[in-house]
């Protein structure tokens, strides 16, 4: 096992590392910008390095600088959290360079798997559904076009890489589309650095339900089973929940399977979450797979009482997954609220600023993963999300239930947060009833 980890992240996911690391009895290291020197959090890591100011490019972005961190503190591995480097091909790469273990996948399992265009071929391969589609990046305008016509509108560009909805236009004719794939290149170079997108059938009332898997460097891979996130807002999540409401099981367990099939397949070692849209008639296909742990991890978490940041460690280290297949049963049902500093009210406009107070609920079910508290000043120069409301019941109506109830005892302010809107949704018939589609919430707030 490690003796020394450093954290190449910050917010809930660094503490969220920090505390399974201390019960592995490792010791942590947590990089953090200028804009972070007084977070709470801090004060949990047995060392801190500054990596540099506030901008993210000037410091968890900056590989040389967080490279130079690991080594002057000298310790065997990173854990990459998710966002920032996570996803990087080339820092992994970097980090075997300099023998320090990356926690996640290799380089090359990251290659194949978190590029959508070789996800789709290798997905193809291993006989998971995939979209059709156009079979790489489009080169010619043409030949978007002329797939279009062939699997029918509407359609969907995407960005290769990247995605949190960038890079992405809906078409639902031939102008739009020839319209619109300049400016998709466009939008993704400038976020990604990368132009390339393609084309796929775009689904119109689409749910979203992803797959837990994980793997090891002795050949093993499994499922944890199926988070529904299909309320989100622009391509963001906004509410997950485990299992996925009103889904056939035989369907669940087909598409569990293919996806831990998949893993295995790229010799994946550590967590990722296969994404699947699903049509009415609950016919899967793969969105794509995500190199890394997720935001909602601790849903899955909850129904199988497996701690998926620990295991991804311990199987970078070299240890075997300690379960078989037939190990995880799904008890219960879960779902989790992501608090983000934002107002709902005002087209989710961020809200950074000084928590003078906070009130968090409590109970029987409850957790809260975050590193807000009161006297931390939100900064603006990262994501909004500053922690999730997660809670576990045995039925979806109960968690439900006692989802209501812990956000209304949740008090954070004077800054915004989207604590009213959680509050709002769970009361909603609609998402009661289960099965609403990605693009609800955007109707509903609409009206």
């Amino acid at each position: 096992m490690f003796q020394r980890v450093l954290i190449a992240n910050r917010g809930e996911i660094a503490l969220r590392i920090m505390r399974a690391c201390q019960e592995l009895e490792i010791e942590t290291v947590c990089v953090y910008s200028t804009a972070d020197k007084d977070a709470p959090y801090l004060k949990n890591a047995d060392e801190k390095i500054c990596i540099g100011p506030g901008p993210s490019k000037d410091s968890y972005l900056n590989i040389a600088r967080i490279i130079s961190a690991a080594e002057i503190a000298d310790v065997d591995a990173i854990h990459p959290g998710y966002g920032f480097l996570a996803e990087r091909a080339d820092f992994s790469e970097i980090c075997r360079e300099c023998k320090i273990e990356f926690i996640g996948p290799s380089p090359e399992a990251m290659s194949k798997l978190g590029d959508k265009i070789e996800a789709k071929r290798y997905a193809r391969a291993a006989k998971v559904p995939v979209f059709p589609g156009t079979e790489g990046e489009i080169e010619e305008l043409d030949e978007a076009v002329e797939v279009a016509a062939e699997i029918g509108y509407p359609v969907i560009i995407k960005a290769s890489a990247g995605g949190g909805g960038r890079g992405m236009r809906i078409c639902r004719n031939e102008a739009s589309l020839r319209t619109n794939v300049a400016k998709a290149q466009q939008e993704a170079l400038a976020a990604f650095g990368n132009g390339g997108v393609f084309v796929e059938k775009f689904l119109e009332h689409a749910r979203h339900v992803e797959i837990q898997v994980i793997g090891d460097k002795h050949g093993n891979a499994i499922h944890l089973w199926e988070r529904d996130c299909s309320m989100q807002r622009r391509h963001q999540k906004i509410i997950e929940e485990a299992p996925a409401p009103g889904v056939e099981r035989k369907k669940i367990e087909r598409v569990c399977e293919a996806a831990a099939k998949l893993i295995k397949s790229a010799d994946y070692c550590g967590a990722a979450t296969v994404e699947f849209l699903m049509d009415g008639q609950q016919n899967f296909y793969m969105l794509e797979v995500n190199t890394r742990v997720q935001v909602e991890h601790p849903i899955t978490e909850a129904i199988t009482g497996v701690d998926i940041v620990k295991m991804s460690i311990q199987v970078a280290a070299g240890e075997k997954i300690p379960y078989k297949q037939k190990d995880i049963q799904v008890k219960g049902h879960a779902i989790e609220c992501r608090i983000n500093a934002e107002d709902h009210t005002k087209d989710f406009r961020p809200s950074a600023g000084l928590i003078e107070t906070y009130r968090a609920p409590g109970g029987l079910g409850i957790r809260i993963d975050t590193h807000a508290s009161a006297g931390y000043r939100v900064p603006p120069n990262y994501d909004s999300m500053i922690g999730k409301l997660i809670v576990h019941a045995q039925t979806r109506e109960a968690a439900i239930t006692r989802a209501l109830r812990a956000l209304n005892e949740f008090e954070i302010g004077p800054i915004k947060t989207t604590i009213p809107l959680h509050a709002q949704l769970m009361q909603n018939s609609d998402f009661k009833k289960g099965g609403v589609d990605i693009h609800y919430l955007e109707r509903l707030l609409k009206d």
